[in-house]
């Protein structure tokens, strides 16, 4: 009777565990997607990039460098990025307790237009983001046969396209107010330029 209780507490420690993760990471990219719309149109392009220094971004391939390390393994990124107009990028590797919640996440961004906001995020399948059956509005294929699923309720302000590739989930994420620009066939392109 003991073993039967432990196991069950086990599961529901496991479960809870589980519930934790997915809420930390969808409130970290909450957070880091609502943090543009406070961006000052008025900053020098000097300050604007400072202010993204002040809180843990870096140069994209600083990140990459940095998570390239920790997984021990090169991750791909996009070759082709969104048609409009970016005049920041950033990137973040970020390493906290446990593996399950390490990600890099490169953050696009046009200091005077704050709309063209483009984001990656990528993690290790296995750490990977669950999406309900009810926050996907399609679903659709990369050329390597692989499922993308578009979703534009999972996160208020942005559409996101998700995927996996070589071991990692890939999140590609933009600005709702440019979709009509950044489309989901346009999105699953820029995934498809991943070598």
């Amino acid at each position: 009777m003991q073993i039967i209780n432990i196991k069950s507490h086990l599961e529901i420690i496991k479960d809870v565990d589980i519930i934790k993760t997915i809420k930390i990471s969808v409130l970290c990219i909450v957070l880091t997607f609502s943090f543009s719309f406070v961006a000052n149109a008025n900053y020098t392009s000097e300050e604007f990039q400072q202010s993204f220094f002040k809180i843990g971004y870096k140069g994209i391939y600083e990140a990459l460098d940095e998570n390239n390390k920790h997984f021990k393994q090169s991750i791909a990124l996009p070759v082709q990025l969104p048609s409009i107009t970016f005049t920041h990028g950033f990137g973040r590797f970020s390493n906290l307790d446990g593996e399950s919640n390490d990600k890099l996440e490169i953050n696009y961004l046009n200091k005077d237009v704050p709309q063209n906001h483009y984001k990656i995020f990528v993690q290790p399948v296995k750490y990977g983001l669950e999406f309900r059956e009810d926050l996907i509005d399609q679903r659709l294929k990369t050329k390597d046969g692989n499922e993308a699923l578009y979703s534009t309720k999972a996160v208020r302000d942005f559409n996101l396209l998700v995927f996996k590739k070589n071991e990692f989930q890939y999140i590609l994420s933009v600005d709702k107010r440019i979709s009509d620009k950044v489309t989901p066939e346009l999105l699953v392109e820029i995934a498809d330029s991943i070598s």
